[in-house]
Formats: structure tokens, C-alpha cells, sequence
């Protein structure tokens, strides 16, 4: 370092060097000889050696007292000696850097499959390039390597390839897909977006996709909207069209997402949210606050924080519908905040929960929850035994209960599905995925969503036929606002 600057002493005996920004004082013993009555000007340069070597503008007549200047200005803190580093024992090595350690949870998704896609794919949310923009039967899709997991938005698709790589297709207008789309047509097909991490989960909502990696960090891209259009990501009113870390102080476990929001449950059993709150689904802001934040604005909605209750609760899951949010906690309880007005959060009441409400209606002993999906005004529920239930709106068939079924405010069983193994929802389709890998699938018929290959809605579960199904075996079904990706292996293979 280099700078320029004077040097002098007062009348105790103490020096001051004088720079553009930093003055610093020194005690000089043995006091030194009068001052001169001239200026002196230094220009000092630190070496890499451990001291300093300080040259007068000019006259030799002062050289006296730069001797006496120089054993005092030495004392001063200056960069340490480059010399070669003790190699540190592997018990020192390290100690003092936080260990990274890999998360895990019951949800990550570790067996490799292929993708099937149907529905309506317009915006090319199935993946399979600008010529095909509809499936009535489940169609393959075409990928560079297996997949662990897949996960449907409202209109786009993500799948998390057996290497850790997401891969996205379908609508960016806001940055869904993570990745750039300017060239024609590519938005179309699958592509890979660029993380530096490996990945362990994906979710996708309307407008933006989330992973988690392997060490509990949270990346999100794209941006989350209310009832006046978008509203941010991170920042207010700023989309992200490349994945950005979130920040959080612990490590996440589990992510899931709403059509707007973002639940993560973390490594210490606590739940944070960001997005939208307009219905509650956050379960932290109070309703006068609801609307972008209120006067404390939109950074109160889009940075995820902690939603606390009453008493210590160790959250263990999460699960999202659309504008709603369930948490279940260490001892069984189910939680949920959000929009109700169907009975879809299982409350006796229509009105919205902006604080999480302890569910009474899913409390009894002799049965233990194991999964949850929610649909837009619907929500799926999956028992121990592999019995599914359904509550909420029952319009277009979506609750399985038969034709002429009215709403429900309790979990109703669904009859005529095998023992499942998991539930999806989409907005108004609902999916159980059985123990022996089939597929059934009942609700509105309009999006070619249920595999029957006709836009008739099904009022009672159906399972899923077509030739892609033949000899495989259905490890898990995601459904968006318009079409439903599944994933499946060869039987053989088991």
C-alpha cells in the first residue's frame, strides 16, 4: 500500500501521520529534538517486508530526524511477513469453518424414472416442441437423463434429472423456466438451467420454480403475483429470470409452493414464507396488512420469514393448494392458514385463516396422515393405510365422491382407488397414485387431464390407461393449471 500524506510532532512528544483518510497517532519515546520550523512532506511506501521505508521531498539537513521517525513508525501494524503456512494437523484443519452437511426428508425423490406428459400444452408447458400442443393420452417425453422428481406449475413444468440438473420448459413470460428462451422456439423443449449446486427438490407455482439443494440452500426464479399482477420475487416489483439464493438463516428440509407462495420447513422443525398473502397462505401477515404488505410495504411479504405460534411447535412437513398451506407438526398435528372459503382447509368456517389454525377435523387417534395436495378449492389427503380422503368444493367431479356430491368440511374417504402411496391435485383434477404404481384420476374433464382421451369430467376415480402406461409402473403424478406430467419406470426394472 502506497500513500502520501506529512508528518510532525506536537508538544508531548507524540507523532501524527496525517493521510487523506486516516490519521494515526504514535507515542515516540525518546521525545525528540525541537521541531524545525520547515514542512515536511513524506512519501511512505509499504513493502512486503515487515517495515517501512519513508524518503524526504527534499534537504539533507532533515535526514536527523527521519532517523529518529524511522525505529517509532516500524511499531506501527503493517502486513505481515509472506512466509510459507504451517501445514495444520487434520484435527486443527477446518475446525473454526461450519460443516456442511447434507439434508434430507422423507419427500426427496430418489428413484429415476422416465416422463410421461398429457393435457393442454399451447405454451409448451409438455415439452414436446411447437408442433404438439395437446396430448388426450400420456405421451413421452424426450430427456438427456433420468429423472428423480417432477413437479407441474400453472403453466410450465420442471423436471430434477437423476444428476441434480433442473430442467424447465413451458411458459417464461416472467421467468419460470430460469433460463434464457430468446432463441425461437426453445422455450418448447426441454432445457437445463445453470446451477452450481446439486439439487434434491424442485415445486413450481404459477409463476416461479424453487430448488432446494443438497446443503439446504433455497434458490427461486420468475416472480409471484396478487390480484393486481406481479408483485416480485425477492425485491418488490422485480421479476428473476436466473435462479438467486434465498436468503434464510437455517437450512431448509422441504419446499413446496402455491400458485403464489413459498413454504419451507427447515432442519430446525421451523416454517418460513414469502409470496403473496392476500389470502392468508402465509400464515405471518395480519389481513390489514394482507395487500402488498400494507404500509410496511412488499419486502414484508417477499422475504421469507419465520411464522410463529404460541408455544414452541416443531414443524416436520409442508404442503400447498393454491392459496392455501398445511403444516404438520412433530406430534401429528395438522396446521393450516390460508383460504378456506370451500371448507378446503377443513374449517368449520368459510372465512380465510391468516394465522394457522390447529386442525380438529384431522385429529383422531386411530389415523395417521402421511400426504396432502391442494387444488385450487380442493385438497387430497392420504392416510398410513393408503386410504384417500377429499374435502372442499366438489364441482366438476374433483372430490371423487360420485355425481351430485355436495361440498365437504371434514375428510370424506374416496372409494374404488386401490391402497395408494400418494395424492396431487391440480386445480380442479385430482390424482391418487396406487401401491402396485398405478394411476386413477377423476374431476374436469375440459383439459384432456385425466388420460380417458374425452373432455367428459369424471365424477368417481378412473384409472389412467394409454400405451406409455403399458408395462410401467407410475411412481408419482403432478398436475398445473392445464396439463399433468407423470413419472414412471419400466416394471422390470423393480
Amino acid at each position: 500500500m502506497t500513500f502520501y500524506g506529512s508528518c510532525l510532532f506536537n508538544k508531548v512528544g507524540v507523532l501524527k501521520v496525517q493521510t487523506n483518510s486516516l490519521v494515526q497517532t504514535i507515542c515516540a519515546s525518546p521525545p525528540p529534538p525541537p521541531p524545525h520550523t520547515h514542512t515536511l512532506t513524506l512519501y511512505a511506501h509499504w513493502s512486503r517486508r515487515a517495515h517501512a521505508r519513508m524518503k524526504p521531498v527534499a534537504g539533507s539537513a532533515r535526514r536527523l530526524l527521519l532517523n529518529q521517525l524511522t525505529s517509532t513508525v516500524n511499531s506501527v501494524t503493517m502486513p505481515s511477513k509472506k512466509t510459507a503456512p504451517k501445514r495444520k494437523s487434520a484435527a486443527v484443519e477446518g475446525a473454526n469453518e461450519p460443516k456442511k452437511v447434507k439434508v434430507s426428508h422423507g419427500s426427496h425423490c430418489n428413484e429415476p424414472g422416465q416422463v410421461l406428459v398429457l393435457g393442454q400444452g399451447d405454451v409448451g408447458q409438455l415439452g414436446l416442441g411447437e408442433d404438439i400442443i395437446q396430448r388426450k393420452k400420456p405421451a413421452l417425453l424426450s430427456l438427456p437423463e433420468k429423472v428423480f422428481q417432477v413437479t407441474a406449475g400453472g403453466m410450465h413444468t420442471v423436471c430434477l434429472s437423476e444428476s441434480r440438473h433442473v430442467y424447465t420448459f413451458g411458459c417464461n413470460d416472467e421467468g419460470a423456466l430460469g433460463r434464457d428462451t430468446t432463441e425461437e422456439g426453445s422455450e418448447m423443449v426441454p432445457g437445463k438451467v445453470t446451477l452450481g449446486e446439486k439439487v434434491v427438490q424442485v415445486s413450481a407455482g404459477d409463476s416461479h420454480t424453487a430448488a432446494l439443494t443438497e446443503d439446504g440452500s433455497v434458490y427461486i426464479w420468475g416472480s409471484f403475483r396478487d390480484n393486481n399482477g406481479v408483485i416480485g420475487l425477492l425485491e418488490p416489483m422485480k421479476t428473476c429470470p436466473v435462479p438467486v439464493k434465498i436468503p434464510i438463516p437455517e437450512p431448509a428440509v422441504k419446499i413446496a409452493s402455491g400458485n403464489d407462495h413459498l413454504v419451507l420447513v427447515t432442519r430446525d422443525g421451523n416454517l418460513y414464507t414469502s409470496g403473496c398473502a392476500e389470502q392468508g397462505q402465509l400464515g405471518r401477515v395480519p389481513e390489514h396488512f394482507s395487500n402488498r404488505g400494507g404500509r410496511k410495504g412488499l419486502e414484508r411479504l417477499l422475504v421469507p420469514q419465520m411464522v410463529k405460534l404460541k408455544g414452541k411447535v416443531h414443524f416436520i412437513d409442508a404442503f400447498c393448494g393454491a392459496y392455501f398451506t398445511f403444516a404438520v407438526s412433530q406430534e401429528g398435528h395438522v396446521y393450516g392458514f390460508g383460504l378456506s372459503n370451500y371448507h378446503q382447509l377443513g374449517t368449520k368456517s368459510t372465512k380465510m385463516c391468516f394465522v394457522p389454525v390447529k386442525l380438529t377435523c384431522f385429529k383422531n387417534s386411530t389415523t395417521t396422515w402421511v400426504d396432502f395436495s391442494g387444488g385450487q378449492h380442493h385438497t387430497l389427503c392420504l392416510d398410513s393405510e393408503g386410504q384417500v380422503y377429499s374435502l372442499g368444493r366438489a364441482e366438476y367431479g374433483r372430490l371423487g365422491l360420485g355425481q351430485g356430491a355436495e361440498e365437504k368440511s371434514v375428510p370424506t374417504a374416496v372409494t374404488g382407488v386401490e391402497p395408494a402411496k400418494g395424492v396431487s391435485c391440480g386445480a380442479s383434477v385430482s390424482y391418487a397414485v396406487t401401491r402396485e404404481g398405478s394411476v386413477y384420476a377423476w374431476g374436469m374433464g375440459t383439459n384432456l387431464q385425466l388420460g380417458t382421451g374425452e373432455e367428459d369430467d369424471e365424477w368417481g376415480p378412473v384409472k389412467m390407461t394409454g400405451k406409455q402406461l403399458e408395462g410401467r409402473e407410475v411412481l408419482l403424478v403432478s398436475s398445473g393449471g392445464q396439463h399433468t406430467v407423470l413419472l414412471v419406470k419400466d416394471k422390470q426394472e423393480s
